[in-house]
């Protein structure tokens, strides 16, 4: 379906399914003997959710070997080094002294639950109230205890999310570490850049971000096709093109930098070398230069 001004959905439909089916993926590589990363409430979430394509791919039963998108060990990379990269931001953004932290469109993440936070650790979730509802609700069900202080806050990202941030207990003159995870692409230019306005207006000096960067080359009609073509092969009658806003856009870390932000991007082959693992030739011809930024705010003079 179609994007359209004002559309909500929930984790099993349309922007919801995605996050259902990277769930799903966490899931799978959970599973593994000798697993690249561990989710522990991924699979009973996906299970809960209800859509059988996301519960076969958490059961691998969609994996193929060899192919280039449904090979087992090559989707438990992928997933592996998305999730460490932010997993570890967070991890660093704690031991730097940062103590509250904030999930834009937190979907099916779990890292409020997860992650070892320090003591006095505040999380805040960021998302659309059907999501936050269901999560939560799920996870009480199954004895889940969040591991830091946790602070839903149930708002659409176009609508006055700051301001139902602060009503939720946000402090803006303390270093925030902020993630915007598998949202960009979702986004048109504008509301991108909206968005990292926003975040610069509630951030301290010391504050930092991490999230994806992409560049021209990732947002070609050829990628979006591939990325299409997976979802249907995996079994999701959601059309991933129907979901993504592509266009011209300013690069994140631009965008960022013009804020104030210090920001670097670890490419996504770098990412995958730091774990060890190859990257695929035929993924470099469609990711581009695009891989993985965070960014600190500098103190203003």
């Amino acid at each position: 379906m179609t994007r359209t001004e004002g559309d909500t959905w929930d984790l099993a439909t349309s922007v919801g399914a995605t996050a259902t089916g990277v769930a799903a993926s966490r899931a799978l590589a959970t599973k593994q003997p000798d697993p690249l990363i561990t989710d522990p409430y991924a699979d009973a979430l996906v299970r809960a959710v209800g859509l059988e394509h996301s519960i076969r791919l958490a059961d691998g039963e969609v994996c193929v070997d060899g192919d280039l998108m449904l090979d087992r060990q090559r989707m438990c990379e992928q997933i592996a080094v998305r999730t460490r990269f932010f997993d570890d931001f967070f991890l660093a953004a704690g031991a730097a002294g940062i103590r509250q932290a904030v999930i834009l469109a937190s979907g099916l993440d779990t890292r409020a639950y997860r992650l070892a936070w320090p003591a006095g650790s505040v999380v805040f979730e960021v998302d659309q109230p059907a999501v936050l509802e269901f999560k939560t609700g799920t996870l009480a069900g199954l004895g889940a205890e969040p591991a830091a202080e946790l602070h839903c806050v149930p708002i659409d990202l176009r609508e006055d999310w700051p301001k139902a941030l602060r009503d939720n207990g946000f402090d803006p003159t303390v270093p925030t570490a902020w993630i915007a995870e598998g949202l960009l692409i979702y986004l048109p230019p504008e509301a991108q850049d909206r968005l990292f306005d926003n975040i610069t207006a509630l951030s301290a000096p010391g504050s930092r971000l991490a999230t994806e960067h992409m560049d021209s080359a990732a947002l070609t009609d050829k990628r979006t096709e591939r990325v299409s073509e997976w979802s249907k092969k995996v079994g999701s009658d959601v059309d991933l093109k129907d979901l993504f806003y592509s266009g011209e856009r300013t690069a994140a870390r631009d965008h960022l930098t013009a804020l104030g932000w210090d920001a670097t991007v670890q490419s996504t082959s770098a990412a995958y070398s730091s774990h060890g693992f190859p990257y695929p030739e035929e993924l470099a011809d469609l990711a581009g230069d695009s891989g993985y930024l965070s960014a600190t705010l500098k103190a203003t003079n």
